[in-house]
């Protein structure tokens, strides 16, 4: 799983995250929230936090099974976690392969022919890192 530092990097530079079951995330309410509560990771799951459309934007509704009360929260204040297999996937075309190597992993993308290695001892990791130099070069 990446860090929570990489995904709000990520999520800085621009990447939209449309919620959908299994996805992973954390808060992000410096001012509401306690420590502890930021740190726990939560999963998209209609029996436990679904994802609800509003006229206002994407809200992510409790179904009342959290220790503490909270009823819904926007996606601004969640941090999504993506998966490997969704970094994979966001990278597309550019992505060329994953090498393991001695003590890391390494990501090789493409981008306007040129080739660049993120390297990881976690694959999610340098997957997330190709895929920040990939939105921020979009952007």
């Amino acid at each position: 799983m990446i860090t929570r530092e990489l995904a709000l990097a990520l999520r800085d530079a621009g990447l939209v995250w449309h919620p959908a079951e299994g996805d992973r995330f954390q808060l992000d309410l410096p001012d509401e929230a306690e420590p502890e509560a930021e740190a726990e990771i939560y999963t998209v799951s209609t029996m436990t936090i679904e994802a609800r459309r509003t006229p206002t934007g994407t809200i992510l509704a409790f179904n009342g099974t959290t220790e503490w009360a909270l009823d819904a929260v926007t996606l601004g204040d969640a941090v999504w976690l993506p998966r490997e297999d969704q970094l994979r996937d966001l990278l597309r075309g550019t992505f060329r392969r994953l090498v393991r190597l001695d003590d890391a992993f390494r990501v090789e993308i493409e981008i306007a022919g040129a080739r660049w290695g993120f390297e990881h001892p976690d694959p999610s990791e340098a997957y997330g890192r190709a895929l920040l130099a990939l939105v921020r070069r979009a952007y």
